[in-house]
């Protein structure tokens, strides 16, 4: 009877550590991505008014779908990889012409974030349609849905109107990124270890039907603190989320759906506002590819993230986190990116 139990604790603990070296190969898959940028440099034939190569806007497309909705932010590895790969810091360039240069290339980060978006609407289309039925009165709670996911936006709207330029201009940057990714992880890590310490449960944690706009308006406060880039919108509305009563997978898919719709306005609003400087920067035919496997990537990323965090806890997003920073720390201060 003991070497039966003793048996099935091995195997139970062999599957767990298999799980989290799975888990660890696909965040560090991400990383590869960023890096193997640089062989998209190696192509070597690139238009002298294209400025990005077919490689690289694959590159960045599968970055921006695999970190939009993963609580690592996607916005600091997208800013990483265009370092790497050189992009909007042409230095041969005239200032005016590399203040143009590196506004196109943050308007192009924003903007496939589209890919990404269009991968959501399909996934959660059911919840989509039940708040389209809401707005025509043929479902209560598909109406209530849709005010709080309205509601939860609003901040981040009068918020990133009135502080974007500022927001773009001293934070867009290598080292804002890579303290918002360590102060991140380490408050993933210090709750992790507090809910696992405390074998924290919450049997009375609402589903997201119960959701009420006051505490809709709360996680969207959460959400403007992502506006810093590196901090992750996904993680901070997933906590807010859960510190207003939700469950975690109702967490989940609330900052889904908001995500819809704050990340559409974004990218609604530099594409207009920046998109003709992006599209004489970029080729086209850059930004299509771009967006084509964001959405390929976001659909595997967000069914294994829905999956993964109704079995386990955020931990394992606060060590990449922290490896990331304090890799990405290195790399700057010897001057390798």
């Amino acid at each position: 009877m003991w070497s039966s139990s003793l048996l099935l604790k091995t195997c139970h603990k062999k599957q767990m550590i298999t799980k989290k070296n799975t888990i660890i190969a696909l965040l560090l898959a991400v990383l590869l991505t960023v890096f193997t940028a640089q062989a998209a440099l190696s192509e070597g034939n690139i238009p002298a008014n294209q400025k990005m190569s077919n490689g690289q806007a694959v590159v960045l497309g599968i970055v921006e779908g695999l970190t939009e909705y993963l609580p690592v932010s996607s916005t600091g590895h997208l800013l990483l990889a265009e370092r790497i790969m050189g992009i909007g810091e042409n230095s041969a360039l005239s200032v005016h012409e590399q203040e143009l240069d590196k506004e196109a290339a943050d308007a192009y980060t924003i903007c496939i974030q589209a890919g990404a978006i269009i991968a959501v609407l399909g996934l959660y289309f059911s919840r989509v349609l039940q708040m389209l039925q809401g707005l025509l009165g043929r479902n209560p709670l598909g109406l209530r849905l849709f005010i709080n996911v309205f509601v939860g936006f609003l901040p981040a709207a009068v918020i990133g109107l009135l502080f974007n330029n500022i927001i773009k201009a001293y934070l867009f940057g290598p080292w804002p990124v890579v303290f918002a990714w360590l102060a991140g992880g380490l408050a993933i890590l210090a709750v992790s270890f507090h809910r696992l310490k405390t074998n924290h449960v919450s049997p009375s944690a609402d589903a997201l039907d119960n959701l009420h706009w006051k505490m809709a308006l709360i996680i969207g406060f959460a959400q403007c603190i992502a506006m810093w880039p590196g901090v992750s919108r996904s993680l901070v509305t997933i906590v807010g989320g859960m510190l207003v009563g939700l469950s975690l997978p109702a967490a989940v898919e609330y900052s889904f759906l908001l995500g819809v719709v704050t990340l559409g306005a974004a990218t609604a609003y530099d594409g207009l506002k920046h998109g003709q400087v992006m599209l004489q920067t970029f080729d086209p035919q850059s930004l299509a590819i771009g967006l084509i496997f964001a959405f390929i990537a976001a659909v595997f990323s967000v069914k294994w993230m829905v999956t993964y965090l109704n079995r386990h806890g955020l931990a394992i997003f606060g060590y990449y986190r922290v490896a990331l920073a304090l890799t990405t720390a290195v790399l700057l201060l010897t001057n390798v990116i």
